[in-house]
């Protein structure tokens, strides 16, 4: 949604012998300046682009051919009933992001073959539509036995789990971006056709259903097509859906149905359906002018920004229904922060600034952008993080693809969208919101202007801004003065810098110093320009140390730090000690050390730290170290291990690492061999049955089963008690507590005996289960587990003694 350029769209005509293009009553206030009118020649984003079009949408376009994305199609073509329909209810839309992404991306890199492919893509996509315009092959291939989510006849089980609206939502999005790529109507075309079969059987009139999108994004994606074609309906349709919900069969905080769209004043729920409903309710407010969805998007904006965002821009705090948490809720380890909500919190600032125009909403949008978002997507193009947590022990690794496809297939039309968001005109002002060298193709007045923007941000704060043409005449050149130069982290007082800095910045118009008065946040250079004027852009830009509003309990004591827009982390292959039991002194100094063979090219940060540990006495003992950090965005490349956004600054938020263990030097083994595995003796233990902060392990997808895991001991020990803390994902997940659980030894012969004497074999939430029993010498135990029938069962942690 976010590529396209909204308003710009109003003046395109489609296709040759079809109708122009009507010109819709209200539209955004500010217009974008569309992708396909911006050349990103950046070295940090070009790297990202290159890898994209190198990697990562070959990589999905393949994997659409392996997992039978396109056969979906092919099948739906030539429907029976002997078909077994498999898969996702929603495998339809990676197909439509993949081809959104790969049209983004010709703007930037002209590619004939790819062009050709698409267009082959499409000839199986069409073929699968009905002839009423209904394409959804997960009913279509085998009507008389669909998914299992889509239920017995069209529309009945949207609000549940069969996503027919979600499918339209991508398609029309995809079928957009190839239009406005590509002057081609092929795929838009086939997006109108199902939007009008939409439009004609959901609504409020005699003979028509009432339904919401059970995963929102239909909303804005029916927003832009009625910006693309200036058909009302359209914008009927996204409001219908907007109106309705809360008054429908479906009513829970889950899917943002708890209370009339209007009448909401906080995030909650599934992160990702909430991002992409609030960006529809933007839509839906700029294009009819209804304050009231003004006013609510507005409430909820500010209990994001305020109780609910963090350091790194993430939404969406809890694995608990992928959903945020309450006010304040912001834990680290097991912060969820999925890829795709990183995205819908992109395009729900980008539609807040071009409604209202202030730089908050790209100061927002700038954070979650270079931090994580990107964070979601390796720096190859070829590996992917679902959740994108702030700490971890080595349990977090990057996938090559998942099952559920989601945050893959949106990075794909993510990141070659990113030229579209830079500039924005509204009447004579030219806005440059983001910072990265390109040539720019603008409208001032109806009139050409070019501009040629040259940097190394994120490294430096040096930015110059060139007029390679001006047909324009005199217009105001508004430049975004970031937050983080104006002492401000994000635009709420959830953060605050603790360093006591103040940063500067200054500005020049051919060599000479300009001043102008902040207004909305953006510096305003009013003048008649001519070609080859050149103005400077200079932010101070140092390390900083950021903490967080004492209600964020996670974060009291610690501190974060950041450089410009880039988020810091402290990460184990950077550093001869654990990571997670570095102390940081009261006034550190950083360091920058650049280092461009590393990561593609990254500056680190290094400041003198300490460890904290203890002794075999069990007495606290100090190490001076060197602490090195790297950017947030750019960890797990180099393997599995510790990492940290937030480090402890006081002695109460300290994690001193711990003695050995007889399980913490255990060889560790079981029936199901993951890598989370690492977590059952890392000797972190969750506070209450709610905590979730903590690593764990479970045997899912194995479920009703008997499991077992077992620790191999360096030598033969004497063990007469075991603690377990049982992971019971409740209500949301798929992990219950076992059914029961036995303890075995390995006998002198390698045989595994139970042990006798139990006492007690508990099976309680949040708190250790301890068995007692006779004491046995040995150099293996083993745990095994009987499983609850339709569940999975998994422990945070395993002690013996």
């Amino acid at each position: 949604m976010k590529k396209l350029a909204i308003t710009a769209l109003l003046t395109a005509a489609l296709a040759s012998g079809q109708a122009q293009v009507k010109q819709p009553s209200h539209g955004y206030p500010i217009s974008p300046v569309p992708f396909t009118s911006v050349k990103v020649t950046d070295a940090f984003w070009g790297q990202r682009l290159d890898a994209s079009r190198k990697v990562t949408i070959p990589l999905a376009f393949s994997k659409c051919e392996e997992t039978g994305r396109y056969q979906n199609f092919v099948n739906a073509a030539h429907p029976s009933d002997t078909i077994k329909v498999g898969g996702l209810a929603f495998d339809d839309t990676d197909v439509y992001k993949t081809i959104e992404g790969a049209s983004y991306l010709m703007q930037t890199y002209p590619d004939k073959k790819l062009s050709k492919y698409i267009d082959s893509v499409l000839v199986i996509v069409a073929a699968a539509q009905e002839p009423d315009g209904y394409l959804y092959t997960s009913r279509t291939m085998n009507p008389k036995h669909p998914h299992e989510w889509a239920g017995n006849k069209r529309w009945e089980k949207e609000e549940d789990l069969s996503h027919e609206f979600y499918n339209l939502g991508h398609m029309v999005e995809g079928a957009i971006a190839h239009y406005q790529a590509t002057g081609k109507r092929n795929f838009l075309d086939i997006a109108i056709k199902y939007a009008d079969c939409v439009c004609r059987e959901i609504g409020p009139n005699p003979g028509q259903q009432i339904y919401v999108p059970g995963h929102q994004i239909a909303e804005m994606a029916l927003a832009k097509l009625y910006l693309v074609t200036g058909q009302q309906k359209y914008l009927d349709q996204a409001k219908f859906f907007l109106d309705q919900r809360g008054y429908t069969s479906r009513k829970d905080e889950y899917s943002q149905a708890h209370k009339p769209v209007i009448e909401q004043d906080e995030a909650v729920g599934h992160a990702v359906r909430a991002a992409y409903m609030y960006a529809g309710m933007a839509d839906v407010a700029a294009l009819t002018g209804d304050t009231a969805y003004i006013h609510a998007v507005d409430r909820i904006w500010d209990n994001i920004v305020g109780k609910k965002y963090y350091i790194t821009g993430g939404i969406g705090s809890t694995s608990a229904g992928e959903a945020f948490g309450k006010n304040y809720e912001l834990p680290n380890m097991s912060a969820y922060c999925e890829t795709c909500a990183a995205i819908g919190n992109v395009y729900v600032n980008y539609r807040l600034f071009l409604l209202h125009g202030e730089s908050k909403y790209y100061d927002v949008l700038e954070r979650t952008l270079y931090n994580g978002l990107i964070s979601g997507v390796s720096l190859d193009g070829g590996g992917f993080f679902y959740p994108n947590p702030l700490e971890s022990i080595g349990q977090h690794q990057r996938q090559p693809w998942f099952g559920c496809a989601c945050c893959p297939s949106n990075i794909c039309r993510f990141i070659p969208s990113l030229p579209g968001y830079i500039y924005a005109v509204k009447d004579r002002d030219v806005y440059v919101n983001l910072f990265m060298s390109n040539t720019s193709d603008v409208k001032v007045g109806g009139k050409a202007v070019s501009l040629e923007q040259t940097t190394k941000y994120p490294w430096n704060g040096d930015i110059t801004i060139g007029v390679n043409k001006n047909a324009a005449g005199q217009f105001a050149l508004k430049i975004r003065i970031p937050g983080w130069v104006q002492n401000q982290v994000v635009p709420s007082d959830l953060y605050a810098y603790s360093d006591g800095k103040r940063l500067g910045y200054s500005i020049k118009v051919n060599g000479e110093t300009v001043k102008s008065e902040l207004k909305d946040g953006y510096f305003s250079i009013d003048r008649r320009w001519k070609k080859g004027d050149k103005v400077e852009v200079h932010f101070d830009m140092e390390a900083r140390t950021v903490k967080a509003n004492n209600k964020v309990e996670a974060d009291r004591g610690r501190i974060a730090v950041e450089r410009g827009p880039i988020v810091y982390c402290a990460e184990w292959p950077d550093n001869e000690f654990d990571v997670l039991s570095v102390f940081m002194n009261l006034a550190p100094q950083f360091e920058v050390v650049n280092k461009p063979d590393l990561l593609y090219g990254i500056d680190q940060l290094k400041t003198d730290a300490q460890i904290l540990s203890y002794d075999n006495r069990g007495r606290l003992t100090t190490q001076d170290v060197k602490l090195t950090l790297i950017p947030y965005y750019a960890w797990a490349h180099r393997g599995s291990g510790s990492m940290a956004v937030w480090l402890p600054q006081d002695l109460s938020a300290s994690r001193p690492a711990m003695p050995a263990t007889l399980a913490s030097e255990s060889k560790v083994d079981a029936s199901h061999k993951v890598k989370s595995i690492s977590a059952i003796n890392d000797r972190l233990v969750p506070k209450d049955e709610n905590d979730r902060s903590m690593p764990y392990y479970h045997w899912w997808p194995k479920q009703g089963s008997t499991e077992w895991i077992s620790y191999e001991f360096t030598e033969a020990a004497t063990v007469s008690s075991a603690t377990v803390y049982w992971f019971d994902d409740a209500p949301w997940g798929g992990c219950r507590v076992p059914q029961s659980w036995r303890v075995y030894y390995k006998d002198a012969s390698g045989n595994w005996q139970p042990v006798k004497g139990a006492d007690k074999y508990g099976v309680e939430k949040g708190t250790g289960n301890t068995v007692n029993f006779d004491p046995v010498q040995t150099k293996a135990v083993k745990l095994e587990v009987v499983q609850p029938g339709n569940y999975s069962s998994g422990l945070f942690e395993w002690e013996v003694k």
